[in-house]
């Protein structure tokens, strides 16, 4: 009764009324109107086997075959740019109600993980998480692992600020974050974690969690994100 109920709910009262980028009203129930729709564009192509992002050509993209990472395997749902990257920041600046949507769009693909034994996430400092409001890859990591019914590990800690890291190299990127986070032997060892974030660029984030994870003795670990950056140069 409760389903038929809700049914009904839904069909006068549609669950979404805006787009998720420009505002304008819609009635489908969808995220983003028909103009906006396409500029986002999801990571469905041809795709790296172990990151995840969007490749030119079929198979192990130069970077990873460059530097193998930590992690074991990646997946995204949508492509960094124009649309894709617009609703990202929508989903860390307030837009926490996005983590409903985007773990809809990944849970499919986790079924690659189907040995994971549970969820964890890239953690914020308490300060940063104080001042934001909430931690949008935390939000994902209990969104996900409640479709893929598994539980949610608080596995890693952040125990140094990084602050802004938009504008500075990989390289730049991997000094910033040595050192930034913590786990416990006895929460991860022998585990095979699911680790979320909101987007994969360099990958020098996921590549540092992922490192400290393995060396504290998980067997695996799987990196998710909502969006990830497409490779479209050679190194």
């Amino acid at each position: 009764m409760n389903g038929f109920l809700k049914a009904v709910a839904d069909a006068v009262f549609p669950p979404r009324f805006t787009c998720d980028l420009c505002g304008r009203e819609i009635f489908d129930g969808g995220h983003f109107c028909k103009e906006c729709a396409g500029r986002v564009s999801f990571n469905d192509g041809t795709t790296c086997p172990v990151c995840g992002r969007r490749t030119k050509a079929e198979g192990m993209c130069l970077e990873c075959k460059a530097h193998s990472p930590a992690y074991d395997r990646a997946i995204s749902a949508m492509i960094y740019e124009d649309g894709g990257a617009a609703v990202i920041l929508k989903f860390k600046r307030g837009g926490a109600y996005l983590k409903d949507y985007f773990a809809e769009l990944l849970a499919p693909k986790c079924g690659c993980f189907d040995d994971a034994d549970g969820v964890c996430y890239i953690p914020m400092t308490r300060r940063t998480e104080r001042e934001r409001g909430y931690n949008q890859a935390e939000l994902l990591a209990k969104e996900l692992a409640e479709r893929l019914h598994l539980p949610v590990v608080n596995a890693l800690e952040k125990i140094k600020d990084t602050g802004e890291q938009k504008s500075l190299t990989r390289r730049e990127r991997e000094d910033n974050l040595r050192g930034c986070f913590r786990a416990e032997r006895k929460i991860v060892a022998g585990r095979k974690l699911i680790l979320t974030d909101d987007v994969m660029t360099t990958g020098a984030t996921l590549e540092e969690a992922a490192r400290i994870l393995k060396k504290r003795g998980a067997a695996k670990v799987y990196a998710v994100t909502a969006a990830s950056v497409e490779l479209k140069r050679e190194i």
